[in-house]
């Protein structure tokens, strides 16, 4: 199971506890002001801010809290003012990561961010080190509940879609980032709920980690580093055997 599709089924997993949903709501209202900052509150001319808001939507957030983090955005409200800064380096067994953050303070970050990888048997790595390594995607996801592969594969066919695959409870729509707004309204138009919807970084080639003892180690800093406060996402080409994620930890 390849680095993206398998951490992202492991942290839908950890974002169903409370905690960890306000998290959840915690990197959305970063990213939605950031948007919003960045390309004016209107989301019609803003396809970011309108990504941001999707996946604030299908993560059950209340509008209220929408519409203050544009407006903190635009500063119409009071806000912290956040800085976009991505880290590439190496974990364990040689992994790619791309760690994207969003910081009121680039120093305290880089700093923490260094050693949680120095901790976790990683290194920081120079800019465009693994970046080159991932593709921008868009990946809407949708409960196996609402529809079947075949139905999808129907409608979504002639929407520039590369990839429809089943992850456990999901099926995972992977499309280039302009078709995004397309796979919507088609799912839309007949009543398919959308799961979660967001753009990413896939990567083109994966690293087999098949030694558990590094396995371990490679999930337990996708862990630490996903959990710190200023990181938004985390990307990685590792490539697990579920047997050996079961029985990691």
């Amino acid at each position: 199971m390849s680095g993206h599709s398998k951490w992202a089924t492991i942290r839908r997993k950890k974002e169903k506890t409370d905690a960890a949903r306000g998290k959840v709501f915690t990197r959305l209202i970063k990213e939605i002001s950031v948007a919003a900052r960045a390309g004016g509150g209107d989301e019609t001319g803003n396809p970011r801010l309108r990504t941001a808001v999707m996946a604030a939507k299908a993560a059950n957030m209340p509008a209220a809290n929408i519409d203050r983090a544009i407006k903190k955005g635009t500063g119409e409200l009071p806000g912290i003012v956040y800085e976009e800064v991505a880290y590439e380096g190496y974990g364990p067994g040689g992994v790619a990561l791309l760690i994207t953050t969003l910081t009121d303070n680039r120093n305290r970050t880089v700093s923490e961010v260094r050693h949680l990888l120095g901790k976790g048997g990683g290194s920081l790595g120079e800019t465009g080190s693994v970046n080159w390594m991932f593709e921008r995607k868009s990946l809407t996801t949708i409960s196996v509940e609402r529809t079947t592969e075949d139905d999808l594969l129907e409608l979504l066919l002639d929407h520039g879609v590369d990839d429809i695959r089943q992850e456990g409870d999901l099926f995972e729509v992977v499309c280039d980032p302009e078709n995004m707004d397309i796979v919507k309204n088609a799912l839309d138009s007949v009543g398919i709920e959308i799961a979660s919807a967001e753009v990413t970084m896939i990567p083109q080639s994966n690293i087999k980690v098949e030694d558990p003892k590094t396995a371990d180690s490679v999930l337990r800093l996708m862990e630490d580093l996903d959990d710190h406060d200023d990181v938004q996402q985390v990307y990685s080409n590792f490539d697990i055997d579920d047997e050996i994620i079961n029985s990691a930890g």
